[in-house]
């Protein structure tokens, strides 16, 4: 068995798919995007990654278990969505994973949502970065290229294998200023994919329910938190060591 392991429940309906993955981040932008396209869009669950490198944690959704890292389909899309942060080496693993897998699925590109904090006062903007220039056609109306600097996390180790495999593959950043989640720059991205791919994905609500949002993934982000804290070892007393 190979770790970290896509697992499918449930037959996938597209030939070369477009891939999209909303993980945990800066703002939790690409977590709660990819939550409100899936449920906006009526997407079914197919699929899980596991590992078992992931954090003794359970996802709870009205009542209901769900597995940290699950994989959705509606038409053509495939969605990678995950409620858990993970370590620099299992985001690597996994990101390797999954576009392995892309490959397999004659995949046409993979969309990674994401967020940049920025301390500018301007109106909302979404950045987009990419495996080769050549991937941003059609991203250049309506968003701001990142030009220099660094894309961490998950979403730079999806960059980085798809530069590898020779995938092409882009990434939308969401504009955010301060350190919690941020559901109106979820929306901002939404905007940008409603006309790359032409889709009809209503934003009102997300941003209507920008503070309740807010709230719950502010609970989990705690949650996350204590749980890491409970990972770190405890420093022994100089008598037992």
């Amino acid at each position: 068995m190979t770790d970290p392991e896509i697992i499918l429940q449930k037959e996938i309906e597209p030939e070369k798919p477009i891939i999209i993955e909303g993980f945990p981040g800066v703002g939790l932008i690409g977590n709660i995007a990819t939550r409100h396209i899936i449920k906006a869009m009526e997407f079914d669950e197919v699929g899980l990654i596991k590992s078992e490198r992931f954090p003794p944690v359970a996802i709870i959704e009205e009542g209901e278990t769900k597995h940290p890292l699950r994989i959705y389909n509606k038409n053509q899309y495939i969605i990678f969505t995950s409620d858990i942060p993970m370590s620099s080496n299992l985001a690597k693993d996994i990101a390797h994973e999954i576009v392995q897998w892309s490959i397999q699925q004659k995949s046409r590109e993979i969309i990674s949502i994401a967020g940049i904090s920025t301390t500018s006062q301007a109106t909302s903007r979404v950045f987009t970065a990419a495996r080769d220039k050549k991937d941003l056609q059609g991203l250049e109306d309506q968003t701001e290229r990142f030009t220099t600097g660094n894309i961490l996390g998950f979403t730079g180790c999806i960059l980085n294998e798809s530069k590898l495999q020779e995938i092409p593959a882009i990434t939308l950043l969401g504009e955010t200023r301060g350190i919690g989640p941020d559901p109106r720059s979820a929306a901002d991205v939404i905007k940008i994919l409603n006309q790359y791919l032409d889709l009809n994905i209503d934003t009102t609500k997300l941003i209507e329910e920008a503070e309740k949002i807010e709230e719950e993934m502010n609970r989990m982000m705690q949650r996350m938190e204590e749980m890491e804290e409970t990972k770190k070892p405890t420093i022994k007393s100089p008598m037992y060591q």
